[in-house]
């Protein structure tokens, strides 16, 4: 009996502390949230406090909503939805067609090109924006949609790295087999791989659309018109320091922009840990 109330006193002490830490670690979006049920006058004066003194909801959605320099939040919504999605999809399909080649197929240097890509991982992205911007402004693309596209449609260094790795675990006497029975190249990766690395596949597309989505400083440099502007960008115009700074709209649209990711990752999360615990990773 003593033994078992021990067992029980532990866990009662294992499970307080993990919801302590887990209360700690979600307290920046529970007061989040909250900020945006406050209003702008009593937001500040009890700075930690998750329970408004004074509600007022309605009027920040409503004027987060409303948006900014004539352009409403809908619009940079849809901005950065569409880009988004396009760049995740093209990141993780070039992706794994280089690590497709890179794992799979024999050609001369294989080895060499790999660690090439490999070494463009210890390249800070800020350093890839100069001569980025200087392709993109001689392509007439500055200012336009595909200037935040283009970049991520040549794949990325972390996930081919990612997809070799699982590719190098999976037995080559699976691409013989469809060989033999008349399958090509592209058929083999479709049909055959593919439903093997989707964990990997998967985690590829959780890192990139939260990677996009909440990239600020690529649509700084290479986008001019508030029209065309992202989230990151637009959340940036609801403070200004030369007039009335709208920290209920701010808050209130902070968190709207939190759904997408936040939904994508639930759905996904199973994955996620599947990509962590496969064995093919071991490749």
């Amino acid at each position: 009996m003593g033994m078992h109330t021990k067992k029980k006193l532990n866990s009662i002490k294992f499970h307080v502390v993990a919801c302590m830490l887990g209360f700690l670690m979600i307290y920046p979006l529970l007061w989040l949230l909250a900020s945006s049920f406050k209003s702008n006058d009593t937001m500040f004066l009890d700075t930690y406090s998750l329970i408004p003194k004074v509600w007022d909801a309605v009027t920040n959605y409503r004027s987060g909503f409303g948006g900014v320099s004539g352009v409403g939040f809908v619009t940079f919504f849809i901005n950065s939805l569409f880009v988004t999605v396009i760049g995740t999809a093209g990141c993780v399909l070039t992706s794994l067609l280089a690590a497709y080649a890179l794992a799979r197929l024999k050609f001369k240097f294989s080895g060499f090109w790999f660690g090439c890509v490999m070494l463009t991982m210890m390249i800070p992205p800020q350093v890839m924006v100069v001569p980025q911007y200087i392709i993109l402004k001689k392509l007439n693309l500055i200012d336009t949609w595909m200037a935040l596209v283009l970049p991520w449609l040549f794949g990325g260094a972390f996930f081919i790295f990612l997809m070799v790795q699982f590719f190098r675990g999976i037995p080559r006497e699976l691409d013989e087999a469809a060989e033999i029975d008349g399958c090509g190249r592209i058929g083999i990766l479709f049909r055959i791989l593919v439903p093997v690395v989707k964990p990997a596949i998967i985690n590829a597309s959780i890192f990139a659309f939260y990677w996009i989505w909440q990239d600020f400083f690529q649509p700084l440099i290479f986008m001019n018109s508030a029209r065309k502007f992202t989230i990151p960008l637009a959340l940036n115009m609801y403070l200004d320091p030369n007039s009335y700074n709208n920290y209920g709209g701010l808050f209130a649209m902070s968190v709207i922009s939190l759904l997408p990711v936040i939904i994508f990752f639930i759905v996904f999360q199973r994955y996620l840990v599947d990509g962590i615990a496969t064995d093919g990773i071991k490749g």
